[in-house]
């Protein structure tokens, strides 16, 4: 990491602190000029695998780098560019599923395809038997995962092409698991990150109406043994929880870009 690396990283993270403390537009715009280079490194990516111009992958991404600064909390001690990638990458992928744009297939991957159904044929009827990927990219002279990658790309007219490294000079590699999460990933994802919203809000409330909401609705424990606990009558309880949970709500309301 050089030197400016780190104090991109250092600023960002301090920033970032800010902005979970006290959200505000001009602290949001700054950390999207600090992460600019994560939206360019993935629009650069897609834009090499589809037919969408590359300003129209960048000016998406960003709004998934946006999302990713107004969810991320600094408290839970992840990597900042770890948490937007998948953001970003989401906003771009859903651009595309939109448009109806199919990610490429290289032609060169097409023509290896071609070239490597007549080597099988040849080498079936010399072998007497199916012959092995290993034999066949042996001929192509390529390397087993390039034929096997190609031979699944065009026979399945999936995606591949997200996890192949077409752009050598592209640090950010993507992944066909990371591009296109099951179901259950993103929903398992989306509840962690909801629970880390709901816990940071609950952190920032009044220290009566927080213990109150902790009480009753985290440990379920009833109005009267939380009364117990903190010194107060029920019907005081009652109204702790009331504000607690209108804190809540307004902290945990979407806000306006």
């Amino acid at each position: 990491m050089t030197a400016t690396q780190f104090s991109i990283q250092f600023d960002g993270m301090e920033l970032l602190q800010l902005y979970h403390q006290n959200p505000s537009i001009k602290v949001r715009n700054k950390l999207v000029q600090l992460h600019t280079g994560l939206v360019r490194k993935m629009a650069h990516k897609f834009s090499h695998q589809c037919n969408e111009p590359y300003e129209d992958l960048e000016q998406i991404g960003y709004f998934g780098l946006i999302r990713a600064i107004e969810r991320f909390d600094p408290k839970q001690g992840y990597a900042f560019s770890s948490f937007a990638i998948p953001y970003i990458r989401g906003e771009m992928l859903h651009f595309l599923r939109d448009r109806g744009t199919l990610l490429k297939i290289p032609r060169r991957w097409q023509e290896l395809y071609n070239e490597g159904q007549r080597v099988r044929k040849e080498l079936a009827g010399t072998l007497g038997r199916p012959p092995k990927d290993s034999e066949i990219a042996s001929v192509l002279k390529v390397s087993v995962q390039e034929w096997q990658e190609t031979k699944l790309a065009v026979q399945n007219r999936m995606p591949l092409s997200l996890d192949a490294t077409i752009v050598q000079n592209i640090d950010c590699q993507i992944t066909l698991a990371e591009a296109l999460p099951c179901q259950r990933s993103a929903t398992m994802q989306q509840q962690n990150e909801e629970r880390q919203q709901l816990q940071g809000a609950i952190n920032m409330l009044e220290e009566k109406p927080r213990m109150a909401v902790e009480m009753v609705y985290l440990k379920e424990l009833s109005r009267k043994d939380t009364a117990k606990k903190i010194g107060t009558s029920p019907m005081t309880v009652t109204r702790y929880l009331q504000k607690g949970v209108q804190d809540l709500v307004s902290t945990l309301r979407p806000q306006a870009v």
